[in-house]
């Protein structure tokens, strides 16, 4: 059976996407701008306690890696899956999942309750979260690329231009958490 290709979207459509990608983004960042905080102030007594400070801020920093190491994975799932079920369902799924692991995080028991189980789910969660915002990311970058065409679409230096890589997903990785799975598809 024929792979079957969604429509081109409409300009209104368009300015929706962009406005939701734009609040995806900056609700992203500021998630990663209070768990960093997070992480070298309140994780070293909370979640590594009996250790020293400076070996509690750099475990805690290190479930921020786990985080970020788990990126690509979310990208390559959810650009697969998406094909299959839909892009749109997809990032309903991963705002989900994204919004879950943030939730449990805020409401992990500390280490003297929960023990060595406190940090090793904190990273467990952290690792789950970093999958479903590569997932995110990959599906809003992916929408927020699908311009409507346009008659002058030729005369635009940005089209034109020889120099212009084939590929429009081309990103560097390390900063796009390696959506790949959703932008090569296409």
């Amino acid at each position: 059976m024929p792979k079957q290709f969604a429509p081109p979207a409409r300009a209104d459509e368009f300015g929706r996407v962009a406005l939701s990608s734009a609040f995806g983004t900056t609700v992203e960042y500021y998630d990663f701008l209070l768990y960093t905080s997070a992480a070298a102030l309140v994780f070293p007594h909370v979640f590594f306690e009996g250790l020293p400070h400076s070996t509690g801020t750099v475990l805690s920093y290190v479930t921020l890696l786990a985080g970020y190491l788990a990126r690509p994975l979310g990208g390559i799932l959810c650009g697969h899956f998406g094909d299959r079920l839909g892009r749109r369902k997809m990032l309903l799924i991963m705002l989900a999942i994204k919004g879950c692991a943030s939730t449990l995080i805020g409401a992990l028991p500390s280490y003297a309750i929960l023990g060595a189980w406190a940090p090793v789910l904190l990273t467990l969660l952290r690792v789950i979260q970093g999958i479903a915002v590569g997932g995110d990311w990959g599906v809003r970058r992916r929408s927020a690329s699908r311009r409507p065409k346009r008659a002058d679409a030729a005369s635009s230096p940005r089209r034109s231009s020889p120099s212009r890589p084939r590929c429009r997903s081309w990103v560097p990785a390390p900063a796009a958490g390696c959506p790949t799975g959703s932008d090569g598809a296409n």
